[in-house]
């Protein structure tokens, strides 16, 4: 079976995942940015990588997502909030929602990723009581985001998809 691998990646944070997780893929998994001419009808399995852009898929991933169809396919993504976070649940459904009648999901993994510092930059003129208003919390999860992914992160999106791969290659034989 072939694997493609491929992500979109603003600051780096989603690369180094998806760097991590391509350690564990099958042998010969192609490995690449997301780019408009990869030709899926190549592969079987596609994982794909995103950093999370006003609660989806950010655009270029979120393109290449809905052109997906009859394949395997694994979602990762990075965000500024918590993963385990209410925000993050739903991106994540939100991207699955894309993927959903046309594929077969076979896992996901999200985890924190340092916020744009060019992004901070543009809350701190929000005025208070805007959604994205730079509050105490805000500021907090910010920080604790400048961190990640961390090598906690890693090893954990080695293992989610290593589970995955090894799953698929039982169902196969």
């Amino acid at each position: 079976m072939n694997t493609l691998l491929t992500y979109s990646s603003k600051t780096g944070n989603t690369k180094r995942v998806a760097d991590a997780i391509y350690e564990v893929l099958p042998e010969g998994t192609v490995y690449t940015a997301i780019d408009e001419d990869i030709d899926l009808e190549k592969f079987d399995n596609v994982v794909v990588g995103f950093w999370v852009d006003k609660g989806l898929p950010n655009s270029e991933a979120k393109d290449f997502i809905e052109k997906i169809e009859g394949k395997n396919v694994a979602i990762f993504g990075t965000l500024g909030a918590y993963p385990d976070s209410d925000h993050a649940r739903e991106c994540m459904q939100k991207t699955r929602d894309i993927l959903e009648g046309k594929n077969k999901l076979i896992g996901e993994f999200i985890c924190q990723g340092a916020v744009d510092p060019k992004l901070i930059e543009i809350f701190k003129t929000f005025p208070k009581g805007h959604p994205h208003y730079l509050d105490e919390a805000r500021k907090k999860r910010h920080k604790d985001a400048s961190t990640h992914p961390d090598e906690s992160d890693f090893e954990n999106a080695r293992l989610v998809f290593k589970e995955i791969f090894s799953e698929l290659e039982e169902e196969r034989s």
